[in-house]
């Protein structure tokens, strides 16, 4: 997608809730400000002040700004340092992962109470086609209205809402209709809504081709639009051209995809400050293992490739991955194979990120699984599967291996009822 900030926005009673709806029957629902407004929902005090989610280090980086905040200079993906440099006066909050996740299903659940046909691209944003849904629930505008009510009803949070005959003009209406707005793209209309756009709002174009295009003297979509196809084709090349060409001129035939498949699943973290403490880094990926297996059996997939991602402290990356004999979901059998790779690079430069992700996935209940000579029925699988209900029920810190506390924590650990302590070099032994 185009960048959202270069879509203008502002109401246009062309484009207000009571234009003509007629075949317009996608609608796309984006979360306002999600993180920040999930983090005040949980703080109430803190509504009408400026808020800023992300990473709190001297690393990390904003997930997400309340519009208070916005109106300093604040943005999504920007290094939190520079946030704040912007806006001091933020209160400045790390994600909140299970009250970000709970969010994000109850959200989810209200958009497939709507129609089955829902789309998420992210946590707080979904595609929908509401085609089957008129005889119920009414027109396609009705039907965003009542979202929105029932959002700010059941959830205490606002979102934005475009419909249109597309997926990437009702993309762009959300985008237009922020905060807390609906717009309406009636299928006559697509082209004055589209054309008179710089060619940023193009899905596709970055900053590189932006530049690129506008060196042609192409500035708006309008303008690219009824540009000749040879300049266009002999600027971007072929692909990006014919992509280009059709969504200036309003055509996405793409239908709202219920289903999207997960290629992989993993997790990373970057280091305060860069790492070169061996000790440190086993550890880490340790942890990220045991959050990587956590995420698979929580989404019901096993996979078969283990890889690795480390980025040096001179900002090269280097990626490693290993494929297993027998798909796993096991954080124990995840971390091993991690470990061995990251061995094998022989590392000696300080290191400023590692990953771990789990690939080529498929869905565990149907993927058998060989035990290897002397491996017992029971074992780790079933620790971490014990594991996973402890953590269900009184959070993700109240288990985990022991090896990832150090002196101080493990003495904490003794004095703590609900911790569980799983040791890294035993298997526990089946009850």
């Amino acid at each position: 997608m185009g960048r959202s900030q270069v879509v203008p926005r502002g109401r246009d009673p062309r484009f207000g809730p009571e234009a003509d709806d007629a075949g317009c029957t996608i609608l796309h629902v984006d979360m306002d400000a999600f993180f920040a407004s999930v983090a005040v929902r949980a703080q109430p005090e803190l509504r009408g002040k400026p808020v800023v989610v992300g990473g709190i280090g001297p690393r990390g980086v904003v997930s997400s700004a309340s519009y208070e905040a916005r109106r300093f200079g604040v943005r999504s993906a920007m290094p939190t340092a520079r946030a704040r440099a912007l806006c001091p006066q933020a209160i400045f909050l790390p994600v909140d992962g299970p009250a970000i996740s709970a969010a994000s299903a109850s959200v989810m659940a209200i958009f497939r109470d709507v129609t089955p046909l829902v789309e998420p691209l992210s946590s707080d944003e979904a595609f929908l086609d509401v085609a089957g849904a008129q005889r119920l629930l009414g027109r396609p505008a009705v039907i965003a209205r009542k979202i929105r009510e029932r959002m700010y009803e059941e959830q205490q949070l606002t979102c934005s809402v475009g419909v249109a005959p597309t997926k990437f003009v009702a993309k762009l209406g959300s985008t237009r209709a922020k905060p807390d707005g609906m717009v309406v793209v009636p299928a006559a209309l697509v082209l004055d809504f589209l054309h008179p756009l710089p060619v940023d709002a193009l899905w596709g174009v970055g900053e590189r081709a932006a530049e690129t295009l506008r060196r042609l003297g192409l500035t708006t979509v309008g303008e690219l639009a009824h540009a000749p196809y040879g300049m266009l084709r002999r600027a971007v090349g072929e692909a990006a051209a014919a992509h280009l060409h059709e969504l200036s001129w309003g055509r996405d035939p793409r239908r709202v995809t219920p289903e999207r498949e997960e290629k992989s699943i993993g997790a990373e973290m970057t280091f305060d400050t860069d790492v070169a403490d061996r000790e440190l880094l086993r550890r880490s990926l340790l942890a990220l293992a045991e959050k990587t297996g956590a995420r698979l059996r929580a989404s019901g997939q096993v996979g078969r490739t283990v890889a690795i991602k480390v980025r040096l402290a001179d900002f090269r990356t280097v990626n490693r991955s290993r494929t297993v004999p027998t798909s796993t979901d096991v954080a124990r059998e995840i971390f091993e194979t991690s470990w061995g790779l990251f061995e094998a690079l022989g590392a000696t430069d300080h290191i400023r990120l590692v990953g771990v992700r789990v690939e080529g996935l498929s869905p565990a209940a149907t993927t058998s699984r060989q035990l290897s000579l002397g491996e017992p029925e029971r074992g780790w699988r079933e620790a971490e599967a014990a594991a996973d209900a402890v953590a269900a029920r009184f959070g993700r810190a109240s288990v985990g291996p022991a090896s990832l506390l150090g002196r101080s924590d493990l003495r904490r650990t003794e004095n703590h009822p609900q911790r569980t302590v799983v040791p890294l070099s035993e298997p526990p032994t089946p009850s």
